[in-house]
């Protein structure tokens, strides 16, 4: 097939380790006709195809087979995506004990053998930064590399692109079909997004409450003990700033005087901290409401991650699991990353197709 025949027609993808669907809504976003998640978590499939109209499939990636993929690829486009990001607490500086034997090492390897044996037009990965550091991201690249494969490699910080939170991300994009990159910030004339743009018009819970509009914004009921240390806390303060008779024990040791950002509320005119699978506790960092007296909600999490407000994670009249919800929110590409990296593929096919045709001599 000619090349300029090849670039007329659109992306379409599929997106392992999908998740809850941030990478597939974002890319979608950007015009990129993603025709399949894959995870191995149940949780996921309902978001998955109800909010982005694509099938989930429930299956563990090693015991894929490339033609199960494959055949979810229409034939006459031609420019084929995998996109994906592999669980990535194993290389995260949370995580001080994962090493080559946890299993979610290999994923990457799992991840790099689909691409092999398809042999897609284009490739992206979002990790953690700390995936950088491990051999087996050298060997992912390596392979690009030895393939045909043009790649960038950048460490992001989403709050550049207009995501209303510090989260820096290891993005890697590679095309067969001539050199790419990541466009920059300032192509989307983005400003840096807050606490106040993201969540400052929703409505008003107490510790505990359910909007009863939305059973998503919802937020974890506080003991009488953590609720005095909320109203003791000052936004981007820490626990250093309550009365001492509130300071837990394990705080007050030499240890426990290195975590500051526990138990701590977010500031309105700042960007939120990142969003880990645990957002809803308020002692599991600064999670807090910089205003009301409460943990941050399921919504308001979703929210700071990207997701549009109407984003749906459970199907309607279903108990809502805080843990559940919590992981796909914690652990999902934000969505305005995902339309980033989108568009950043688009542009390149764009370049691509205004760039002169090599005449032979």
């Amino acid at each position: 097939m000619k090349r300029r025949h090849v670039l007329e027609r659109g992306i379409q993808a599929v997106d392992l380790f999908c998740g809850a669907g941030g990478l597939t809504c974002g890319l979608k976003k950007a015009g990129v006709k993603v025709r399949l998640g894959v995870d191995v978590d149940p949780a996921c499939q309902y978001p998955y195809e109800y909010n982005n109209s694509a099938p989930c499939l429930l299956k563990d990636v090693r015991e894929i087979k490339t033609a199960e993929l494959a055949s979810h690829f229409v034939a006459d486009e031609s420019i084929r995506l995998i996109a994906g990001c592999a669980p990535c607490q194993t290389f995260s500086t949370y995580n001080q004990k994962a090493d080559k034997t946890d299993s979610r090492w290999w994923l990457l390897r799992e991840f790099l053998r689909v691409v092999r044996e398809l042999n897609p037009e284009l490739v992206t990965m979002e990790n953690v930064p700390g995936l950088a550091e491990h051999t087996v991201f050298g060997e992912f690249l390596g392979f690009l590399h030895e393939s045909g494969y043009h790649t960038a490699e950048k460490i992001v910080r989403c709050e550049d692109y207009g995501i209303p939170q510090q989260r820096s991300r290891l993005v890697v994009m590679a095309s067969r079909l001539g050199k790419i990159d990541l466009l920059p910030p300032s192509h989307f004339r983005n400003r840096t997004k807050t606490v106040r743009d993201a969540l400052s018009d929703l409505p008003v819970l107490a510790s505990g409450g359910v909007d009863k509009s939305d059973p998503i914004h919802q937020s974890s009921e506080l003991s009488p003990l953590n609720l005095k240390r909320i109203r003791a806390s000052k936004p981007s303060g820490t626990w250093r700033d309550w009365p001492n008779e509130l300071v837990a024990k394990c705080h007050r040791k030499k240890s426990g005087k290195t975590y500051p950002s526990v138990y701590g509320r977010m500031s309105w005119d700042e960007p939120a901290p990142t969003i880990t699978t645990q957002f809803f506790g308020f002692g599991n960092g600064r999670f807090g409401h910089p205003e009301q007296d409460r943990a941050i909600s399921l919504r308001e999490g979703a929210i700071i991650q990207s997701f549009p407000r109407t984003y749906r994670f459970v199907e309607p009249n279903q108990p809502i699991y805080m843990k559940a919800i919590g992981r796909l929110v914690g652990n999902a590409v934000p969505v305005r990353l995902g339309e980033v990296i989108g568009k950043s593929f688009r542009h390149h096919i764009d370049s691509l197709q205004a760039a002169p045709i090599p005449t032979k001599r």
